[in-house]
């Protein structure tokens, strides 16, 4: 689908004008940090949440490229989308290309309204970033499974209105069996008996992790999300989504906009020089994210794009909270810059490990197929 640029830099002013008019307080990490239901139902209002998903499902039918120009430009505000961003990112794009129909009817258009508000169960203490060591098991009840582990880093959880969760279903037989077969995702409700939700606080003492623990969770059949032991091919595909969208190189953009600010009050020939450098990365970046959004478009699920974003977002990320202690020092800032920095140096230690370590995603990267 390949929509013009008018009409993209026409919806780029529409989101700019709606952020004026809300008043929004920038900040970083605002995907992660900003819990506002009502702002996201505002959204949702708009269109501006599943806008690529059927018109059928409360979908928009719009590109991925113009979803890039809008959650771009939300991320750059630092507004408060952390109500509807994992389901908008990628609990709806897996249900609708692993779900069934009764899954796509019943959820779709809630998460286009703003209404559900996701959890992703997918980490353990014992594994981390290799989802094939998960251990929480799923075991067949009459009428649909039953769900026993714990779940960690799971952010919304004390917020969410569901959970998704992927568990072991089978155990591969023999040492040589292959650790990704068995798995299954489930959508679980939030509220089912048996769940227990636990706070994380973070290194400034804010409350958006968790650790979710699981006691013989009944879940219905109708709630596994794809096939039965296919989890381990579905999930690699879902975080295709969680990797490479925008927010892995522009959780830090309002610190870097305080930095330039800060730069043109006082100018110098380093700060000028550093500033320019991360300029030419984040170009680099967007490029490499308008290519994932095309090559989404197109009907793909591109894995290794999306651990080249993430792995090279991190990394920015890291470089703009260490230029703005330089930038700041040389030229001083203003309160708000100095906030922003604050929220920055408390966010950005986790960004080489949620979505998928770095280690792990320069294991994806040199074992993908490069593209002739």
């Amino acid at each position: 689908m390949t929509v013009g640029a008018d009409v993209l830099e026409a919806l780029r002013r529409e989101v700019r004008e709606f952020v004026a008019a809300a008043c929004v307080t920038a900040r970083c990490d605002g995907w992660m940090r900003g819990y506002d239901p009502e702002f996201s139902r505002r959204l949702g209002e708009r269109g501006w949440i599943g806008m690529t998903w059927p018109r059928e499902y409360g979908g928009g039918g719009r590109s991925n490229v113009e979803r890039f120009v809008v959650t771009e430009e939300l991320l750059r505000a630092g507004a408060p989308v952390t109500a509807h961003w994992t389901a908008d990112r990628q609990i709806g794009p897996s249900i609708l290309r692993s779900g069934c129909e009764h899954l796509r009817s019943e959820f779709l258009p809630a998460i286009c309204r703003g209404e559900l508000v996701f959890g992703l169960g997918m980490s353990e203490t014992e594994a981390g970033s290799d989802l094939a060591a998960v251990r929480t098991r799923a075991v067949r009840v009459d009428g649909g499974w039953s769900i026993t582990g714990t779940k960690i880093w799971t952010t919304s959880a004390h917020n969410a209105t569901h959970l998704y969760v992927l568990a072991r279903t089978g155990e591969p037989a023999g040492a040589d069996a292959d650790r990704h077969a068995g798995l299954t995702e489930f959508i679980v409700d939030r509220d089912s008996p048996g769940i227990t939700v636990r706070p994380i606080l973070d290194l400034v003492g804010e409350h958006h992790f968790n650790e979710v623990v699981f006691e013989d969770v009944f879940v219905p059949d109708s709630r596994v999300l794809g096939t039965v032991g296919a989890g381990w091919k579905q999930v690699t595909e879902q975080l295709a989504f969680e990797r490479g969208g925008a927010e892995r190189f522009l959780s830090t953009y309002p610190l870097l906009a305080a930095m330039v600010r800060a730069a043109r009050r006082v100018p110098d020939r380093g700060v000028t020089e550093r500033v320019g450098m991360l300029a030419a990365r984040l170009a680099g970046l967007r490029e490499l994210c308008l290519q994932l959004a095309r090559a989404i478009d197109a009907g793909e699920a591109p894995v290794r794009l999306a651990a080249e974003s993430k792995l090279l977002g991190t990394a920015f990320e890291k470089a703009v909270v260490e230029t703005a202690r330089y930038v700041l020092d040389v030229c001083g800032g203003d309160p708000e810059a100095r906030r922003l920095l604050a929220e920055g140096l408390g966010a950005v230690p986790g960004a080489s490990i949620r979505g998928g370590s770095s280690e792990v995603l320069q294991t994806i990267i040199s074992r993908a197929e490069v593209p002739k």
